[in-house]
């Protein structure tokens, strides 16, 4: 392997499930904090790794840059088999995993782009928090639709740990916020919290995504 992957990310955000899940791969990788909400400027920085100004984005040992948290971490589970963090493509579980792996990206992650600046569509400022609060009650419809379909075992697909996991570990945090996400999904509750207390993502969780008092809102 050349160079080590490269990280374009923030604390948060949905960079941190690939983080994740390069930690328990075991591949060294170099992470360049960007957080493009904080600014033009930071947002600009970000313009030559990707257009969109958004992360995550992930640099390969060949240079080629990845886009897309759902695309990197399916990526990153095919090209390291040996850390079964996918089933495989002749698994019984595949279709599963890249019908809800592509869900919570589209359903569920893409709806935040307005709802961490309502102003991107709309443009009365005493709308913005009712467009949030109709964005959040859609995002937890969509996590109660996930809920009502799965059947978790120890994990969301079976008893092993997948880059789902990670993803939905992670986006669950976001707003609304965990416990609506328990209110909404309960049957994923138990998961999610074997998630976060996973102690091989201690560390990365403590630094990166930390559990501060009242976290659960």
């Amino acid at each position: 392997m050349g160079e080590p992957f490269v990280v374009y990310g923030a604390s948060g955000s949905g960079s941190v499930p690939i983080e994740a899940a390069l930690g328990l791969i075991g591949v060294p990788y170099r992470l360049e904090e960007h957080a493009p909400w904080e600014g033009d400027r930071q947002a600009d920085r970000l313009a030559r790794i990707n257009p969109l100004r958004q992360v995550p984005a992930l640099a390969l040992p060949t240079g080629e840059v990845l886009t897309e948290s759902a695309a990197i971490l399916i990526w990153l589970a095919d090209a390291y088999p040996g850390a079964r963090l996918a089933p495989a493509p002749a698994d019984v579980r595949r279709p599963a995993f890249l019908r809800w792996m592509t869900f919570v990206s589209s359903a569920i992650y893409a709806l935040y782009w307005i709802a961490d600046n309502p102003a991107r569509v709309i443009d009365r400022a005493e709308d913005h928090a009712g467009v949030k609060a109709r964005l959040f009650d859609r995002i937890a419809s969509c996590w109660e639709q996930m809920g009502t379909q799965l059947r978790p075992q120890q994990y969301l697909l079976g008893d092993e740990l997948t880059v789902l996991d990670l993803y939905v570990a992670t986006a669950s945090r976001w707003s609304p916020g965990r416990r609506r996400f328990y209110t909404a999904a309960p049957g994923l509750a138990e998961t999610v919290r074997r998630v976060d207390a996973d102690p091989r993502l201690a560390t990365l969780w403590a630094e990166r995504f930390p559990f501060t008092d009242g976290w659960e809102r």
